[in-house]
C-alpha cells in the first residue's frame, strides 16, 4: 500500500469509514503484540478504509518512539494489502521528523501529525513544524487540528501550496466557522477527516461541510455498528442515525464525559465488556470502575 501516492491514499482514505484501534498492553503495561495483531486481523474483516495505528485512541502519547514503530509494523503486517496503515508523528519537531520517517521504514502510507508537545505556538511556528515533516517523508501528511495546534485557512492554504503531500486535515476542535472558511479556501484540494471524540455524534452536520469521512474508536469493539452508522450517514438517513444516537451514541457519551481521560479508557473498556480484552490504559489515564463498566455492558449489549 505504501506504493500508492499520497492523493491515492487520501482518496482511498476518503472512501469510507476510519479505524483508529486501541493499542494492547500486558497487566504490566508493556505492549502486548500478539493481541494486537489479532485485532488488527479482525477489525480487517469490517470493511474500514483505513487504519490509523497508534494515533490518539491507540494511546500515543503514552508510547515511547520505539514502541510507535513497533506497532505500526505489526499493523502494516497483518492489515490487508489494500488497506491503508497511516502512522503517527508528533510531540517537538524534532521527534515528529524523527517519527515520520520511522513510518516510512515501518511500511506506513501516511502519516497523522498531532500537536506538538505541550507548548503553545502561533501560525508561524505552526507552518515550520508542518513543513519540517511534509520535507522530511514522501509519504502523505494529514494535520491534526486540535488543542496547540489550531490552523487558521490562511495557514493550511499556505502549507498546501508549499508541500504537495500534505492530503489532509483531521478537525478535533468542533468550530463551524473554521471548517467552512478552510472548505472555501482550499475545497477538494485536502480530504477532511472528523476527529472528535466520539466522532459519530457529530457525523450528520459534518457532511455538509466536507467532511466525507470520520474516525470511528467505536468501531474497535462495536464495528458492526459503527460502519451501519457510517453507511446511513453517506446516505442520508436521518432516521437510523437518530435511533442510533438516542440508543447507544448519547448514552455512551454521557458515560465517557463522567472522567477526563475516557474517551481511550471507554474504549479499552469496551474491548473488555464483549471479550477481547485489550488490557488496562497506561497511566496517567485511569480505567472504569466495576459500575461504569457494566452500564456500558448494557449499552452494548442493546445494539448488539
Amino acid at each position: 500500500m505504501s506504493q500508492l501516492t499520497p492523493t491515492d491514499v487520501a482518496a482511498r482514505l476518503g472512501s469510507g469509514l476510519l479505524s483508529f484501534p486501541v493499542t494492547h498492553l500486558t497487566e504490566e503495561l508493556t505492549l502486548d503484540e500478539k493481541a494486537y495483531r489479532d485485532h488488527i486481523g479482525w477489525l480487517s474483516e469490517f470493511g474500514a478504509a483505513g487504519l490509523f495505528a497508534a494515533g490518539g485512541t491507540g494511546e500515543f502519547f503514552s508510547l515511547t518512539p520505539a514502541e510507535v514503530e513497533q506497532t505500526v509494523r505489526a499493523a502494516v503486517e497483518e492489515a490487508p494489502e489494500d488497506l491503508p496503515v497511516i502512522a503517527p508523528a508528533g510531540y517537538g519537531t524534532a521527534t515528529a521528523v524523527e517519527l515520520a520517517v520511522a513510518a516510512e521504514r515501518a511500511g506506513a502510507s501516511g502519516i497523522l501529525l498531532l500537536p506538538p508537545y505541550l507548548t503553545e505556538a502561533g501560525q508561524e511556528g505552526l507552518t515550520a513544524h508542518v513543513k519540517a515533516v511534509c520535507d522530511a517523508t514522501d509519504l502523505g501528511v494529514i494535520i491534526y487540528n486540535r488543542a496547540n495546534a489550531v490552523y487558521d485557512e490562511r495557514t493550511v492554504e499556505k502549507l498546501a501550496d508549499a508541500c504537495p503531500n500534505l492530503v489532509g486535515f483531521k478537525d478535533g476542535v468542533g468550530n463551524v466557522e473554521q471548517m467552512v472558511r478552510l472548505y472555501a479556501a482550499l475545497g477538494d484540494r485536502l480530504l477532511y477527516v472528523g476527529g472528535l471524540p466520539t466522532a459519530e455524534l457529530f457525523a450528520l452536520p459534518y457532511l455538509s461541510l466536507g467532511l466525507t469521512t470520520y474516525s470511528s474508536a467505536i468501531f474497535n469493539f462495536l464495528p458492526r455498528f459503527a460502519v451501519d452508522f457510517y453507511d446511513a450517514v453517506r446516505r442520508g438517513d436521518q432516521a437510523h442515525v437518530v435511533d442510533a444516537l438516542n440508543d447507544f451514541v448519547i448514552p455512551y457519551c454521557d458515560l465517557r464525559n463522567r472522567a477526563p481521560g475516557y474517551a481511550v479508557s471507554i474504549i479499552k473498556a469496551g474491548m473488555k465488556v464483549i471479550g477481547r480484552p485489550a488490557g488496562p490504559v497506561r497511566p496517567p489515564l485511569t480505567d472504569l470502575d466495576d459500575v461504569e463498566l457494566e452500564e456500558l455492558a448494557a449499552l452494548a449489549r442493546k445494539v448488539g
